[in-house]
């Protein structure tokens, strides 16, 4: 660029000798002046020449940082005093995310839904002589009510999967469970009717105490071959309840020797230990789940259960002091409570506002824990469905 500049300033110059030196003698021109004008010239033409090959620079465009999101807090699990004040509330999913994506999968039950867990001992025609026992009259009442408060049955399977997943039943959802062994008769009298009216299975705790010798298990297999009953572990020895006195060895006989008569008489494997008595250690629970069994019942009436919600104790209550506590198994799935027959009518109506109570609090909570999802966890688990 320098150099162009010299070489257009000396050809102005020479322009300008030449033209001095051509102009007639008189008038005499002024060397001085005619230079000072070539110089201007060729000042003003430098001038032009740079503005013209500068370039003009561009601003440089400052990209702004993204902060990340801040998540809101969650809300509190929903509680109710609808309980008994010592039976709160016990969560067993640890990962937010995984309880919030089931939670609010579209295709999943509704928050809000409730399962109660109905225990049946003895269903009598006569005289009542035992309070475990039931009269036909009351139980054909309890039936009718559940349905007419639109409750469904549900099987085993389905409770599993919904305590596990939250996988979709019924928004009012009951578990009919009939402890240890009875004829055929007590399940085609009691049962079948409101299988054929509204499609209601019902469990059976099975005692595998004569195993093969055992006088109504031919006609007991043949009913779980119809498909409408299915038949969970209730012990072996069965009378003798599991306590902290119990040894290991006596506990996994118990337990484990409940999978192989079953699987050996049924074909089935049962996923569902119903506690002999009710009783039941930290250390049962653990062996429990160490032979396989997802779900383990008691004989604590403490109410309802949800998904990742199971009304516990965790200490005793003096008011009912033969209820053991849960809280020290530190196992939901395998201390779930179940509500008596004679009882259970008479809970009805709390057992429903606690549901609708639910699911009220999660629509309120909603749009928070969906943006908290989506902060923290939809990178890494993926949209809600």
């Amino acid at each position: 660029m320098i150099r162009q500049k010299h070489l257009l300033l000396s050809a102005l110059l020479l322009a300008a000798i030449s033209l001095s030196a051509c102009q007639p003698q008189t008038p005499t021109a002024d060397p001085n002046a005619i230079m000072t004008q070539v110089v201007q010239t060729a000042m003003v033409l430098i001038q032009q020449t740079k503005a013209v090959s500068t370039p003009i620079p561009t601003k440089t465009a400052i990209s702004t940082p993204t902060l990340p999101l801040t998540p809101p807090a969650l809300p509190a699990a929903f509680t109710t005093t609808a309980l008994n004040p010592l039976d709160t509330p016990h969560t067993y999913i640890n990962d937010e995310c995984q309880y919030l994506k089931a939670k609010w999968t579209s295709t999943n039950a509704v928050p809000g839904t409730i399962v109660i867990t109905i225990m049946f001992h003895g269903i009598e025609k006569g005289t009542i002589s035992d309070p475990n026992q039931i009269s036909v009259h009351d139980f054909s009442q309890l039936m009718n009510s559940l349905h007419n408060q639109n409750y469904t049955a549900i099987s085993m399977q389905q409770m599993m999967d919904f305590m596990y997943n939250n996988a979709k039943i019924p928004t009012r959802s009951i578990l009919l469970i009939q402890d240890d062994r009875h004829p055929a008769q007590n399940f085609t009298d009691h049962f079948l009717p409101y299988y054929k009216q509204w499609g209601w299975p019902v469990t059976n705790g099975w005692i595998s105490a004569f195993g093969g010798t055992d006088p109504v298990l031919p006609e007991n297999v043949a009913l779980a071959k119809q498909g409408w009953i299915n038949y969970q572990a209730h012990g072996v020895i069965h009378n003798i309840a599991i306590s902290p006195d119990s040894t290991n060895e006596f506990m996994l006989s118990e337990l484990q020797g409940s999978i192989n008569n079953i699987q050996k008489y049924f074909g089935t494997t049962p996923i569902a230990y119903i506690w002999p008595g009710g009783g039941f250690t930290p250390k049962a629970v653990q062996l429990s789940r160490q032979v396989g069994y997802k779900l383990g019942f008691t004989i604590n009436p403490r109410g309802p259960v949800m998904f990742n919600w199971v009304p516990q104790a965790d200490q005793v209550d003096p008011q009912r002091p033969l209820l053991i506590p849960e809280g020290p198994a530190s196992d939901p799935l395998m201390t779930l409570p179940r509500t008596w027959d004679v009882d259970a009518q008479q809970h009805l109506g709390a057992f429903t506002a606690i549901g609708d109570a639910a699911a009220a609090y999660a629509q309120q909570n909603k749009a928070v824990e969906v943006q908290y999802y989506d902060i923290v966890c939809a990178a890494k688990d993926g949209p809600i469905p």
